[in-house]
């Protein structure tokens, strides 16, 4: 299923990316680890970013194939379904490593896309 607001998707992605930003700003790995709150929000975070790339569908992947998009997609599964796999040390390497990248293409998505439908 894609969406057929895209550019609200690819809006969404950011809003997110900009939320984990500041929950991880001022920290390191040891402090991510010990405080469940902030671990919590990221991984949410991560799992809407992860909706949002499924709703643009293979739009992504056309515009910006350097991105993994299908790791990006798949990380909402594997948080929902077999989230005992989601430790605080890969919700840090998503976020500090993984993340950017993609935050990168949905920004410059919106510099290309037009608007979406009202």
């Amino acid at each position: 299923m894609s969406s057929s607001f895209p550019r609200a998707r690819f809006a969404d992605i950011i809003d997110n990316a900009e939320a984990i930003e500041f929950y991880l700003r001022g920290i390191d790995r040891a402090a991510f680890a010990r405080d469940r709150m902030r671990k919590d929000a990221v991984e949410r975070c991560l799992e809407r970013i992860s909706e949002a790339a499924r709703r643009i569908g293979p739009l992504a992947a056309e515009l910006f194939p350097d991105v993994d998009w299908s790791a990006v997609r798949g990380f909402g599964n594997i948080a929902r379904h077999e989230y005992e796999r989601v430790s605080a040390d890969v919700i840090w390497r998503i976020a500090t490593l993984e993340l950017p990248p993609v935050t990168d293409a949905a920004r410059r998505a919106l510099s290309l896309l037009p608007d979406d439908p009202t």
